[in-house]
């Protein structure tokens, strides 16, 4: 029997370290931030950053890869889009944390500063 090829070649979904990894840069933040607004075509996304055109490609295809944006073709543009569904897990994943109490970092740097001034005995 004879498999069919497209589903052996079909994209995995995106993982969650591919999500935190494309969102670990500033830059593919900012995109993602703009993209919140409209669909955007390439070359409106790279104008507004002191980078070249294949370095912002290259940002956009860590974000398609991470399933944070889509990107398809109309005519002769390239036009990318918001894709918020995939931000779901990641925020699954953070909501819980959020079970835990704050860390309060004023009364920790009180006792350290406390430490670090008392004499060793």
């Amino acid at each position: 029997m004879r498999r069919n090829m497209d589903s052996m070649t079909a994209p995995l979904p995106p993982t969650l370290d591919q999500v935190f990894m494309a969102l670990a840069d500033p830059t593919r933040r900012a995109i993602l931030a703009m993209l919140l607004e409209d669909d955007m075509a390439v070359t409106d996304v790279a104008a507004p950053f002191a980078m070249s055109l294949a370095a912002i490609s290259k940002h956009l295809g860590v974000l398609v890869q991470a399933g944070l944006i889509s990107q398809e073709k109309r005519g002769r543009v390239k036009w990318c889009k918001l894709e918020p569904d995939a931000l779901r897990e990641a925020s699954v994943w953070m909501q819980a944390f959020g079970q835990f109490e704050p860390i309060h970092l004023d009364s920790f740097e009180r006792f350290l500063a406390q430490e670090l001034q008392s004499p060793e005995g």
